[in-house]
């Protein structure tokens, strides 16, 4: 954050409520496959989102909304409007491999932020996803990613049709 930068700042007690608030969301998610933390009323779908720290190596795991935009998953690294990013941002940017778990399915995901023309594309739904979006982008100088999460496939190509063409998806 540079001197003179806006956005939001968060004290120390606000900051442990959060962790407290993302762990305890992270618990209810998981125990029950996602039944309970797994959306936002009148915002959206929630995932959690799995990656290792980049100071610690420590994997560190947040609640996040998102959207499918074919295969891939569509994030926002808003940090509520806030003059720096969020730490989850940091650590997919020094290493963008990660984890994520929607519902009761887990997959790994390679992390890499929208370019600017693909940005212009997802910014509106984003927007009309979840409208404090567009209010953190108001309130703070610097420019919030939209990151776009491609799950990787650790199988063969044709192994995955096999095997979906006997479960109707092809």
């Amino acid at each position: 954050m540079t001197a003179g930068s806006r956005g939001r700042t968060y004290g120390r007690p606000i900051a442990a409520v959060q962790r407290a608030a993302t762990k305890l969301h992270a618990a209810l998610f998981r125990a029950t496959g996602g039944r309970v933390g797994g959306s936002v009323p009148g915002s959206g779908p929630v995932l959690l989102l799995t990656t290792n720290g980049r100071k610690t190596g420590r994997e560190r795991t947040v609640p996040l909304l998102y959207f499918r935009d074919g295969e891939d998953l569509v994030l926002v690294a808003s940090n509520g409007g806030t003059a720096s990013h969020p730490t989850w941002w940091l650590n997919l940017r020094a290493n963008p491999v990660a984890t994520v778990e929607v519902g009761d399915r887990r997959l790994r995901v390679r992390a890499r932020e929208a370019s600017p023309e693909e940005k212009g594309r997802l910014w509106p739904r984003l927007v009309e996803m979840y409208g404090g979006y567009q209010g953190y982008q108001e309130k703070t100088d610097r420019e919030i990613p939209v990151v776009i999460l491609h799950p990787e496939i650790d199988r063969p190509r044709e192994g995955r049709e096999r095997e979906e063409s006997r479960n109707g998806r092809l």
